[in-house]
């Protein structure tokens, strides 16, 4: 067993098929090329897994991963991944949650807990220090999420930490997702619906186990000078502006002004407004997509609109912030909406907001909290739910579905009451809900007479809320990344909104890359490295965004590496490579994949901030396929470059 600093050198697997625990011991080599996060998930599921499998079948592998730094005092290290065969796309399947979980899987004394197999009926697995049980969920199965760890609470005790599936995910939604903290959810590719397919309801943890470092006080020495030097609190004058600045979208349109800012300010905003600062004025710059990306903001959804969703309107409802493990920002809040009866309930995202806002036209920011707890408690992740119902309202609109479909609802633009409904019918799989939750490709296919034309999905995954007019190499990463459709997988235009060149040194962009076609192919292999890096290490995506970290020194005090910034930017490029190879292995050939017109301009749209742009998204493939040394044709890793990688055991899946 490793002796080494920063993990403990062994995984748990479960298999819920025969009910058994089963430590697997690994090699520092592996943590070295792998990091941790989804970096070792690849490696550990890609090499127990056949291809071609059912992933929703008892060969199926999914677990949580946390991060090699999370667990530690590092800044915003708090983050864990949960990863396996999407059933959604059929690729690579990896999603995000932050809170206070990942760490307590490290506390568990485990680097990553797998399972494995389909329970005979409904689970949950506890690791209370060194007991690990299956148990039976027979009285939880059928709760949400935040009633179910109310009742385990009783059982376990309040100090708990839990991660598990709602109804979404209990009846094998292949758009839900897994939450913890009652809020925070990994919600995207649809792993809520393996844990669900496995009759697992819950993982529930308490751990012990001090994580070995490699040097504590240097560590701890960091993190005081990072924390101390980030200023994330501003002052009254400086609280004053901010304030202002989501009520000028206009003026922002008309200044031509970026979504971007310094790294001192960009915190500073994030910690009074959250992501839900964008709201009002991505919706009118060209950044939101509008009407199920057919319509523009500033006709459609104009200022007097979506003010009524403002980060400052929802503010006003904060009752304290939230801040997941380790962070010094706190982007999140809790909030208390007494008009319709939430006492705690989480800030909605930008994301949230804008998916079942601007998408939608609706500007009834109750609806927008109702929806967002609704999918918290339940499971389902709020961008795919949304863009669903985008998806539905359209076809309705245009006479594919009609009040005898929906159960008597009037699915329109801006129907927030009707928005509502067909949630709660998507959650509990009823009448038209049934073929909703599994997204809109899937429900297009049933209903047809043409409604996959309102379908805006890649590879089967409803596409995020930005717009690649708006951040062109966003539809590189939409339709070609192994987990397609995501806004945050790496994109160099999309990164930029803050200077993540001055995260650590080394990681400078090309310059001029903006005006250089090479360069820019240049650029987006350093972020696609860049990226695998920041989430294998636990790290929040938004921590590129408030400028220099300590990141080889912090690694360094965490393990012991002496590790270069090329070091690990090949690592990272590995990671990809190996995600890229499971799709691939799995049948999916992602360079042929296609993005709807809508989305990236085809045709172009005819006024606003978008007006006239068509990305050449194929041609950027092409040229960054070459840059990576990828087949270009088929997005296939060249055997070269799998050498160069250390991954010669897949050249023989692959050729």
């Amino acid at each position: 067993m490793s002796m080494a600093n920063g993990y403990f050198g062994k995984v748990l697997w479960v298999d819920l098929s025969d009910e058994s625990f089963k430590d697997q011991e690994l090699s520092d080599k592996i943590y070295r090329e792998f990091i941790g996060g989804y970096g070792l998930a690849c490696k550990l599921i890609y090499e127990n897994t056949k291809a071609k499998f059912d992933p929703l079948g008892p060969d199926a592998i999914f677990g949580f991963f946390p991060g090699l730094l999370t667990g530690t005092i590092a800044p915003f290290s708090g983050r864990y991944m949960v990863a396996g065969k999407s059933p959604l796309t059929g690729t690579w399947g990896d999603a995000n949650s932050g809170g206070f979980f990942g760490p307590e899987i490290k506390k568990s004394g485990y680097d990553s807990i797998l399972f494995k197999g389909i329970a005979e009926s409904p689970k949950y697995v506890t690791i209370i220090g060194d007991d690990k049980q299956i148990h039976d969920a027979s009285d939880i199965w059928g709760l949400d999420v935040i009633e179910a760890e109310e009742k385990l609470k009783v059982k376990h005790g309040k100090f708990i930490k839990t991660a598990g599936i709602g109804k979404a995910g209990e009846k094998v939604s292949l758009i839900s997702g897994i939450v913890n903290d009652k809020g925070r959810i990994a919600a995207r590719s649809g792993i809520g619906a393996v844990m669900g397919s496995k009759k697992l309801k819950m993982l529930v943890l308490k751990g012990n186990k001090a994580l070995p470092l490699a040097n504590k006080d240097k560590l701890s020495e960091l993190t005081k000078y990072y924390n101390s030097a980030k200023k994330v609190k501003a002052g009254k004058l400086r609280k004053m502006i901010f304030k202002l600045i989501p009520g000028m979208p206009k003026l922002l349109r008309r200044l031509n002004i970026p979504l971007k800012a310094p790294e001192t300010m960009i915190s500073q905003i994030f910690r009074m407004f959250g992501t839900s600062v964008s709201n009002t004025i991505s919706a009118e710059i060209g950044d939101s997509p509008v009407k199920n990306w057919g319509g523009v903001g500033q006709y459609d959804f104009p200022p007097s609109k979506s003010m009524g969703i403002s980060s400052v309107k929802i503010n006003s409802y904060k009752i304290r912030e939230y801040g997941c493990y380790t962070c010094p920002v706190q982007c999140g809040g809790i909030l208390s909406v007494p008009e319709i009866g939430l006492e705690e309930t989480h800030l909605p995202e930008y994301e949230t907001c804008c998916v079942f806002g601007t998408l939608l036209l609706n500007n009834d920011l109750m609806s927008i909290f109702t929806i967002n707890e609704m999918c918290n408690r339940h499971g389902l992740d709020t961008i795919s739910a949304g863009g669903t119902v985008a998806f539905a309202i359209e076809c309705f609109e245009n006479g594919i579905l009609t009040t005898k479909d929906t159960g008597g609802l009037e699915l329109k633009w801006g129907n927030s009451e009707a928005i509502i409904e067909v949630i709660k019918k998507m959650i509990n799989r009823e009448g038209i809900g049934d073929i909703l939750a599994d997204g809109c490709k899937k429900a297009s296919e049933i209903i047809g007479k043409g409604s996959e034309r309102y379908a805006m999905h890649s590879a089967g995954q409803e596409i995020a809320m930005h717009d690649p007019r708006h951040f062109e190499s966003l539809a590189h990463t939409y339709a070609f990344d192994p987990t397609p459709g995501r806004h945050t997988a790496p994109s160099v235009d999309f990164l930029e909104i803050g200077p993540v060149e001055k995260f650590s040194p080394g990681l400078k962009l090309p310059d001029k890359w903006k005006k250089d076609i090479n360069k820019k192919y240049r650029a987006q292999w350093k972020v696609v490295s860049f990226y695998q890096v920041l989430n294998s290490l636990g790290l929040c995506m938004f921590s590129a965004m408030f400028g220099e970290y300590p990141l080889l020194d912090i690694i360094k005090s965490v393990t012991g590496w002496d590790i270069s910034i090329d070091e690990m930017l090949k690592t990272g490029f590995r990671i990809q490579a190996l995600r890229q190879a499971f799709t691939v292995r799995e049948g999916m050939i992602l360079a042929k994949n296609e993005l709807p017109g809508r989305v990236y301009g085809d045709p172009p749209q005819e006024r606003g901030p978008n007006k006239g742009i068509t990305v050449d998204y194929k041609d950027f493939n092409e040229g960054v396929c070459k840059e990576l040394g990828w087949n270009p044709e088929n997005g296939y890793p060249l055997p070269e470059t799998l050498k160069d990688l250390n991954l010669e055991y897949v050249i023989k899946d692959l050729y």
